[in-house]
């Protein structure tokens, strides 16, 4: 927020409104080139404590079923337990891996809907109570920035699709073996003779790096757009006066706040199913060989 504009009395421009919302809690200003220690710590708090919370859910389900006529959450649990083992079987064809893979894509899949849900809560009402919370302690409460999608957050969306490239590394080792890995990217796509070498291997890098990219990537910018639209129709319900334009953006807001919310919770779920899915395709392409 500019400091005139306080200073005068006056709220922020719809820019620095806007900055201010998709600015980062962190633990030091960031340069301008790539710094590895600097933290988000508002979106590593979320997506951790979301993550916990998805975890305990799901183990107090699983602790708590019955073989007879189970209850509302645990029936909504088994079925969403059924539909990831269903896409895992057709997918991962080893059922050694799927003990763990199947686990993984279920939680992967609930997790990133929790933390895309956070998107629908007003983009106004967690800021605003850790101002007051962060101001309380002696900080300037204009620098009290809390993002609370941390899916909106490229680092955490690149973070997870960096871990499914983990996943899928141990798994290609594991199946195929080091000496065979090592063999499948310098004789695949184009074939062994030694003058392909260098593109086969080439071109195996460049498909690991284009996969990473693309899975986090993509459930980064979805999420984003979605949040900056949510900022956007944030301030039609600011510009509300007693006046005809006033009153018909503060109607607009309601409107199209309501039509985008239920519009969102389409893309809550699409994004975290396809991330679900691309992590299964990506680690069932590990266990096969070229």
């Amino acid at each position: 927020m500019a400091a005139e504009n306080v200073a005068a009395g006056q709220g922020p421009t719809a820019g620095e409104y806007i900055v201010h919302h998709l600015t980062f809690w962190q633990n030091k200003k960031p340069d301008n080139v790539v710094d590895f220690s600097v933290f988000n710590w508002d979106s590593l708090f979320w997506a951790i404590l979301l993550g916990a919370v998805t975890c305990f859910f799901l183990w107090k389900a699983a602790r708590k079923a019955t073989p007879g006529v189970p209850g509302r959450f645990q029936a909504a649990v088994e079925v969403l337990v059924e539909m990831v083992e269903s896409q895992a079987k057709g997918i991962v064809h080893n059922a050694t891996s799927r003990k763990f893979v199947s686990p993984l894509a279920l939680t992967v899949f609930v997790w990133i809907i929790v933390m895309n849900t956070m998107d629908l809560l007003p983009v106004d009402l967690v800021p605003f109570l850790w101002q007051h919370i962060y101001g309380a302690t002696g900080h300037d409460a204009e620098h009290a920035y809390m993002r609370v999608v941390p899916t909106a957050d490229l680092s955490i969306a690149m973070g997870l699709s960096l871990s499914v490239l983990l996943i899928c590394l141990f798994y290609n080792i594991k199946i195929k073996g080091i000496r065979g890995w090592v063999h499948e990217l310098f004789t695949a796509p184009f074939g062994a003779h030694p003058a392909l070498w260098p593109f086969n291997f080439a071109m195996q890098i460049i498909e690991f790096i284009a996969k990473t990219v693309s899975h986090g990537m993509r459930l980064f910018g979805n999420m984003y757009a979605g949040e900056l639209i949510f900022l956007l129709i944030a301030l039609m319900g600011g510009a509300f006066s007693l006046n005809a334009t006033g009153i018909g953006l503060a109607i607009g807001h309601i409107v199209a706040g309501s039509a985008w919310a239920i519009f969102h919770i389409l893309i809550i779920v699409l994004q975290a199913f396809v991330f679900m899915m691309l992590t299964l395709v990506y680690v069932g392409q590990a266990h096969d060989a070229h």
